[in-house]
């Protein structure tokens, strides 16, 4: 299985990836920004019919650039209209995928990147990506870290962070292009459709079993670790798809912390006393 270097680099993307995703959901659940980054995967797929449409034989980086056009437009949407989050998202997310679909219809030969893109192809990652998914882990892992205090704090009591002074604009900016980021590069292993899935299943695995943030950070990281390498196994042995495998795997991991949690709390309970 490890002989072939398709799969050395595909386990290499899913042990990058798997736990960036992980720590980025914890945050991304707890503000309840799941939309948000289903938002930017689907529209996303007008980048990829525009960078095939210039003639990129890879559209990664103008599916990148115009993820982050997404991103950065629902926070001036946000800012400068008294329309509802969620209607801003679904707005643009309808728009920019029905862009990507006509743009799709109007040009020739190209079914199986759309297929790709959709549905996920970790096992066509090649050694730039992998590359860049370590660059990225490095960058992200590296700010989080640096700015772990004031972004807990933005997370848990925004009012709090307004308060005490914290730069709660350039922090909203940075979460959301590094989310931006990983989400855009996540596309390639889990597809469009699945990406979204990669930074919820891991953190609502490890709120099942977490008693304070750090545990749930550090629970998140590994599930997201397990669901990555667990489904390219998985996927391996069964001949079945990379990206939809991940996902079921990170699944039966949320199904096991379920069942861990109705058996803490059934032992945990005081017995009932009979007069």
């Amino acid at each position: 299985m490890f002989s072939e270097p398709y799969m050395q680099r595909a386990f290499l993307a899913a042990i990058a990836l798997g736990p960036l995703c992980g720590l980025l959901g914890v945050f991304v659940t707890a503000r309840r920004m799941a939309f948000f980054s289903d938002t930017v995967a689907h529209s996303s797929l007008a980048g990829v019919a525009l960078g095939l449409a210039l003639g990129f034989r890879d559209p990664s980086g103008i599916m990148v650039i115009v993820s982050l056009v997404v991103a950065l437009l629902i926070l001036w949407l946000r800012e400068k209209t008294d329309l509802l989050t969620d209607t801003i998202m679904a707005l643009l997310m309808s728009t920019f995928m029905a862009a990507g679909l006509i743009g799709y219809s109007l040009l020739r030969g190209f079914r199986g990147e759309l297929d790709r893109y959709l549905f996920g192809d970790i096992f066509s990652v090649g050694p730039e990506e992998v590359a860049l998914a370590f660059a990225l882990v490095a960058i992200v892992f590296g700010l989080l870290f640096a700015w772990l205090s004031p972004l807990t704090l933005l997370t848990v009591h925004p009012d709090l962070a307004h308060v005490a002074g914290l730069p709660v604009r350039r922090l909203n900016l940075v979460f959301v292009i590094l989310l931006t980021l990983v989400v855009a590069m996540s596309i390639r292993l889990l597809g469009i459709i699945l990406v979204t899935s990669l930074v919820v299943i891991p953190p609502a695995t490890a709120r099942n079993l977490a008693r304070n943030l750090r545990q749930e950070t550090v629970l998140s990281l590994l599930a997201g670790l397990v669901g990555g390498v667990g489904g390219l196994i998985l996927s391996f042995q069964f001949n079945l798809p990379g990206g939809p495998s991940i996902v079921i795997m990170s699944s039966g991991l949320f199904l096991l912390s379920l069942v861990a949690r109705r058996w803490r709390q059934h032992h945990r309970s005081p017995p009932v006393s009979v007069p």
